[in-house]
C-alpha cells in the first residue's frame, strides 16, 4: 500500500484483489493508475502498475483469440470470406446471411471471426467473415481447412496479393469484385473482361446496394460437391430440409443420418427422382442416390 494513498486508490486496489475476471482486474488496475499518489516516491509503483496492466491485457487478448478459434465448429458446407481492410467483408456477410456484424468506415473493425448461415436452395452454408489478411487476428487455420474461399476485392491488383497469402490448394475460390455500384457500364465491362481473361470464377457485386448478391449465392452453392436427398413419411409430403451428402452416397447413409443407429431396421425404401428407374421404385440400402432424390423408408 503506498504512503498517503487516496481512498479511491484503496478502493480500486480492493476491487483488483476481489476481481473474478481479467476484465474486472483491468478496470481496477486502470483506476489504481489514475489514483496512485502523485509524489515522487510513488513513481516506481505507477511504473509497475502500468507494466502489470499491459501484461494482463496482452494475456487477456491471447485467451480471447484461443476461445474464438475453438468456438467455431465446422459445418458440412463452409466458406470463409477473406480480403484487405475496408474491402466490404462484413457488409457481404450481412448481405449473404442472418449475421449482424459490426460495420464501420474505418479499417480493422473485425477482430475475431464472425459466423453467419446462408440459407439457399434448401442448403445451409456456414459463412465466416475473417479479420483482414494483414491483421494480427487473421486466422490462417480456418482458411487452410475450409471448403470454399470467398475473396472480396475492390481493385483487380488486390486479387494477387490476397491469393499469395492463401496456402489452401484444394478449396474452391470465388472472386467477388465489390463496390461495383461506384463504376459506370464501360468500366464494369472492362473489369469483367479482365477477370474473364484471367479465368477467375467471379461475380461483380455491391454488398451495400445488394447488387449481384444472388449470383454470388449461386456461385457459393455451386462450389460445393454435394447432393440433396429429401425424405418423406407415409401419407405426408416430403420434408423441406434435405439431407446433404457427397456424390455417390447410398440409401444406407441417409438412413443412418435420420434414424440415428436404427438403419438396420429398414426393410426397404421407395424412391422418387433422378436415380429412380420409375417413380416410387422399391430399392435396397445399397442404392446410389442422385441430387434431389426423395426417399421413404419402411422399417420392421
Amino acid at each position: 500500500m503506498p504512503i498517503n494513498a487516496h481512498p479511491d486508490y484503496l478502493n480500486a486496489e480492493r476491487k483488483f484483489h476481489e476481481a473474478a475476471t481479467d476484465e474486472e482486474r483491468l478496470t481496477a488496475l486502470d483506476e489504481m493508475i489514475r489514483f496512485v499518489p502523485g509524489h515522487k516516491g510513488a513513481e516506481n509503483l505507477r511504473k509497475n502498475l502500468r507494466t502489470r496492466y499491459k501484461k494482463l491485457k496482452q494475456e487477456s487478448e491471447k485467451k480471447a483469440k484461443k476461445v474464438g478459434k475453438k468456438g467455431i465448429k465446422k459445418e458440412l458446407m463452409q466458406a470463409v470470406i477473406v480480403g484487405l481492410t475496408n474491402s466490404g467483408k462484413s457488409s457481404l456477410l450481412k448481405a449473404l446471411t442472418n449475421a449482424q456484424p459490426k460495420i464501420a468506415s474505418y479499417g480493422f473493425t473485425t477482430k475475431e471471426p464472425t459466423v453467419g448461415t446462408l440459407h439457399y436452395k434448401d442448403c445451409s452454408i456456414q459463412i465466416i467473415d475473417l479479420p483482414p489478411i494483414v491483421s494480427e487476428y487473421y486466422d490462417k487455420g480456418l482458411v487452410n481447412n475450409t471448403d470454399t474461399i470467398i475473396i472480396i476485392v475492390e481493385k483487380i491488383e488486390e486479387i494477387k496479393n490476397v491469393l499469395d497469402t492463401i496456402k489452401n490448394k484444394t478449396a474452391k475460390k470465388i472472386i467477388l469484385f465489390n463496390k461495383i455500384d461506384l463504376h459506370n457500364d464501360q468500366i464494369r465491362r472492362k473489369i469483367s473482361e479482365t477477370l474473364k481473361t484471367k479465368r477467375y470464377n467471379f461475380a461483380l457485386i455491391s454488398a451495400l446496394a445488394h447488387e449481384g448478391i444472388e449470383e454470388a449465392k449461386e456461385k457459393i452453392l455451386d462450389s460445393f460437391d454435394f447432393i440433396r436427398v429429401y425424405t418423406k413419411h407415409q401419407g405426408k409430403k416430403k420434408d423441406n430440409i434435405p439431407v446433404i451428402l457427397h456424390p455417390g452416397a447410398t440409401l444406407a447413409q441417409v438412413a443412418e443420418k435420420i434414424l440415428h443407429g436404427f438403419s438396420k431396421k429398414v426393410r426397404y425404401a421407395k424412391i422418387w427422382g433422378p436415380s429412380a428407374k420409375f417413380q416410387g421404385q422399391k430399392v435396397g440400402l445399397k442404392h446410389i442416390l442422385k441430387d434431389k432424390d426423395t426417399v421413404e423408408f419402411f422399417t420392421e
